[in-house]
């Protein structure tokens, strides 16, 4: 079966974000100042051949942990669906 897992990787809450920062700064120069704290991450799709949506989830959170997110200063969700 084949499913489509969409990965959102975010720099920890504890983590400087200076993209982050600069966005929140740039924002309230275009008169946007109701728009605090921007967090900047990355956002990826995969396509899961799998036998079930668990062996799905488990391929994901392995490649999550071990390719697309470093542990340390970031963290993951994500969610898959059968397509």
């Amino acid at each position: 079966m084949k499913f489509l897992a969409e990965i959102n990787v975010m720099p920890q809450k504890e983590i400087l974000d200076p993209q982050g920062k600069a966005v929140t700064s740039a924002m309230g120069n275009l008169g946007l100042s109701g728009i605090e704290n921007v967090r900047i991450g990355k956002h990826m799709t995969l396509w899961v051949e799998a036998d079930s949506e668990a062996a799905a989830h488990q391929m994901v959170d392995q490649a999550c942990k071990q390719l697309l997110c470093n542990a340390i200063m970031e963290q993951y969700r994500f969610v898959i669906e059968k397509v």
